[in-house]
Order: structure tokens, then sequence, then C-alpha cells
């Protein structure tokens, strides 16, 4: 972790919401003035749409699982070397996987293909990953490590399998039936490396519905932010719950359920994570400018080129 080049992460499986922090995170950014340079996972999937169906194909056969929650589906130690340049440099290489017919159109390619690798925006305020695996831990890859913020956001599990049928069905034409062997073939890896993330995190945001949700595979409509709570977790190691009080004072509706843990009405999820994350991101910025301040004044520059 580096003060002059920031990494925030926000993790969480697919169909998490993860888009929530995402909106937040954009809003602090602009009203900041500040200027992230954006690290999608997906774009460190080790295959692209044709080939995951290959690889799990081919891993069916052989009586063994494979998904891209796991280390197999994914490129991790490529994804560890971009985080540890940017963090020392400001640098790195990405690339874009395209989800949608717009976005494949854009650049004159198919969709579920990836872009090439290329250099990352230059000269940008910090790093802003949002995907699977921004608190991943293995013998390949250390990806936690790297990050400066990182924040979790994980409805319960009910939950998270409708959004994720509700999404896969109406986006990608999924049945029931091919999305719950999906949810049964990732949940190996979803038990062994998504679930341990979220003890590594600054910060939990949690959704939890007010309503039945017992059997998710027949609920129809995905619960609304007025029909939830969200459970917010600070982990021990974290310094954000220094200012707990003033969270639970500055949000409509806040209450405290234990030492670590605030809860807040569903349609309050967006003002709680500005109102918890922007003055982290600020403390970050501040650091940031620090440590540039410090190496000018350790390497000034020649009076024939220094500034007037």
């Amino acid at each position: 972790m580096t003060a002059r080049h920031p990494i925030i992460g926000v993790t969480g499986s697919s169909g998490a919401g993860t888009s929530t922090a995402v909106r937040a995170f954009d809003r602090m950014c602009a009203t900041l003035g500040i200027r992230p340079a954006i690290v999608e996972g997906d774009a460190f999937h080790a295959y692209d749409r044709e080939g995951n169906r290959r690889a799990i194909a081919r891993a069916r056969i052989r009586g063994e699982h494979f998904s891209l929650l796991g280390p197999a589906g994914n490129l991790l130690m490529r994804l560890e070397t971009l985080l540890r340049e940017y963090g020392h440099s400001g640098t790195g290489i990405s690339r874009r996987y395209l989800h949608t017919e717009a976005e494949a159109q854009a650049v004159r390619q198919s969709v579920g293909t990836f872009t090439p690798w290329m250099p990352i925006t230059p000269d940008t305020d910090l790093l802003f990953y949002e995907g699977l695996h921004g608190g991943y831990v293995g013998e390949d890859a250390n990806i936690a490590e790297h990050m400066d913020l990182l924040v979790g956001v994980v409805p319960i599990v009910n939950l998270e399998w409708i959004q994720k049928i509700r999404r896969d069905n109406d986006e990608r034409g999924s049945t029931p039936s091919e999305i719950t062997s999906t949810i049964l073939r990732r949940m190996p890896d979803y038990v062994n490396h998504i679930a341990p993330q979220f003890s590594r995190t600054d910060v939990n945001f949690q959704r939890v519905p007010l309503v039945d949700t017992s059997n998710p595979f027949v609920v129809r409509e995905i619960p609304g932010n007025e029909e939830s709570l969200v459970v917010i977790h600070f982990n021990e190691h974290t310094r954000l719950s220094a200012d707990l009080d003033r969270y639970e004072f500055q949000i409509p509706g806040a209450f405290r359920s234990n030492a670590q843990t605030l809860v807040v009405p569903g349609d309050q999820i967006e003002t709680a994570m500005e109102a918890i994350l922007m003055p982290a991101l600020q403390s970050l910025l501040a650091r940031r400018a620090q440590a540039i301040d410090a190496a000018a004044s350790q390497n000034p520059l020649p009076p024939d080129i220094a500034p007037a």
C-alpha cells in the first residue's frame, strides 16, 4: 500500500450489488474533482465468454468444478502485478471485458470478448477496482495487501441468488435450471475464495430484505431498498469504526446493533456509503498530497526548469 498512489477496492460476487458502491464513488470523485483509474475485475478473467463455456465443459467431463469465482478462472497474478505497479508508480496494464452490445459495437468487437491489453489512463489520482477478488489471498496472489481501502458489498445469500437469477434471466436469457446449475457449480469457489474476503475488508455493506426470500428460486421480484435494511459492519482492523457515532448521527434512521455494526434503512445505503467513505477518501488524498510534497522537497527541480 502506498500514500502517493492510493488503491481502493470494492469486492463482491456477481449479482451482489457492487454497482451501488460504484455510483457512490463516482459522485464522491466528481465532488472532489479527482480523476480515478477504473479497473474492472472482469477484465482479469482467464477466458472470454466462449472460452469460459469450453472450460466449464472440460471440467464437467473430468468431474471437476470450475467457475469465475475461483483462481483457475482468473489471471490473479496479472491483477496483482497491475496493483503493485500502480501503487509504486501510478501506471500499469489492463483491459476491458465487453458485456453489452453497445460496449462491443463501440470498439467493433463481439460481446463477451476482451479489448487488447493497454496502459491505464495516465496521471490519475487513485485506482478504483470493482470486482470479485478485491480481498483475495491465496498461494498464487495476494490482492488484499495492495488495497488502501477495501469495501465489501454482500447481500444475504438468498437475496444474492435472487438478484443473480433475475439478472441472468433478463440480460442473458438464461433459464431457471441453467442459473440454478451455475449457482451450484460456483458454490465451492464461493465458500473457499469469495466469502473469506469479507473478513479482510474495512467495512461491509450487507442488504437484508424485510420480505420473505425463503425460497429464492421462486421469488419473482427483487426486494427493493425500501423493503430492506443494510447492516454495515466495520472489521476490527479498520480505523473507520472510530467515527461510528458520527455516522449514526448523519444517516437518517441509523442505529447501532453492536459495537462494530450500524444498521440503516435500505433506501439510505448510498447516503451511508458517502458518509462513511468520503472521509476515508479525503484522508487518502491528503496522504497522497503529503507524499508528493515530500518527494518534491527531496528532489527539487534544477533552477533552469523550476516553475516561476
